[in-house]
């Protein structure tokens, strides 16, 4: 028999747009999700957003609610003097790399607006997150990984944050992404042990989101790498106005939601003796 492995399968972006809360929320109340990431910089997310999602682990005592933290464009800071800025939004994720890597970043700023969107979420969900992560994993960035883990540490110490690394005994396959995201965790996952914060033991679900990819063979891949206490991180929604204004990833979270809302993945989980439950790290 195939030992039991638990994990935390996430969906990203809750807020960005209706469409793709209510997808998420749907996939939580059906036992399909066991976490997911909010944005509180996102334009869906009103109270009845919250009540809904709310309402949906309500029905899933497996799940827990994070912060997405969102450093990057389209989207618009929550501190008034937050920069720099392109035209009053964040910079696009390829320029905030750049400046991170040259530390042209000012570690105060970066700080404050984690802190804000932090005591967001606080103040719409009664409570800290449960984890935090980062939009396009900008919180592994250098510099901003010291102001974000100081910031979860001040306001959610008992938080857990997400690295994305794979386990070290997994070859090294995959596309440039997946490989960025091994470097830069490294470093991420030495700092948030010495600042006592948790982190998830392996990391999976990267890949090239513009193409029209068979979603169910890549979650075959996924899960089959993954150890007890790693995270799948995915992305399903329904396409609407707003994300097609918001971001270029539309209709593979539709392919995605389909696949997780099918029998064919409470089989896969048990093919793969793969519960969705949260570990102790």
């Amino acid at each position: 028999m195939t030992a039991t492995r638990r994990i935390t399968l996430c969906a990203d972006d809750y807020g960005i747009s209706p469409g793709v809360n209510r997808a998420i929320a749907d996939l939580i109340a059906r036992g399909r999700l066991n976490a997911t990431s909010v944005m509180t910089v996102g334009a869906a997310l009103e109270r009845g957003d919250v009540a809904a999602l709310n309402e949906a682990a309500a029905q899933n005592p497996n799940c827990a609610i994070g912060l997405h933290l969102t450093l990057t464009a389209p989207f618009r800071p929550l501190t008034m003097y937050f920069r720099p800025l392109d035209g009053g939004t964040f910079l696009p994720l390829g320029v905030m790399l750049r400046l991170a890597t040259l530390r042209r970043l000012d570690p105060e700023i970066m700080r404050a607006e984690i802190a804000a969107q932090l005591a967001a979420f606080t103040e719409l969900f009664g409570r800290a997150p449960d984890y935090v992560d980062g939009h396009q994993h900008v919180h592994l960035f250098p510099q901003v990984r010291d102001a974000f883990l100081a910031a979860v540490k001040d306001a959610a110490p008992n938080a857990w944050v997400r690295q994305c690394g794979r386990p070290a005994r997994k070859p090294r396959r995959g596309g440039a992404k997946a490989l960025l995201l091994d470097i830069l965790s490294v470093e991420f996952r030495r700092r948030a042990a010495r600042a006592a914060l948790a982190t998830n033991t392996g990391f999976a679900g990267a890949y090239d989101f513009s193409k029209a990819s068979d979603f169910a063979a890549l979650m075959t891949g996924f899960l089959a790498g993954i150890p007890d206490g790693g995270l799948v991180m995915c992305h399903p929604g329904f396409v609407d106005e707003m994300l097609i204004a918001l971001d270029p990833f539309t209709h593979q979270r539709e392919r995605e939601y389909h696949y997780l809302a099918s029998d064919d993945f409470t089989r896969l989980l048990a093919a793969q003796g793969v519960r969705l439950s949260s570990s102790s790290w």
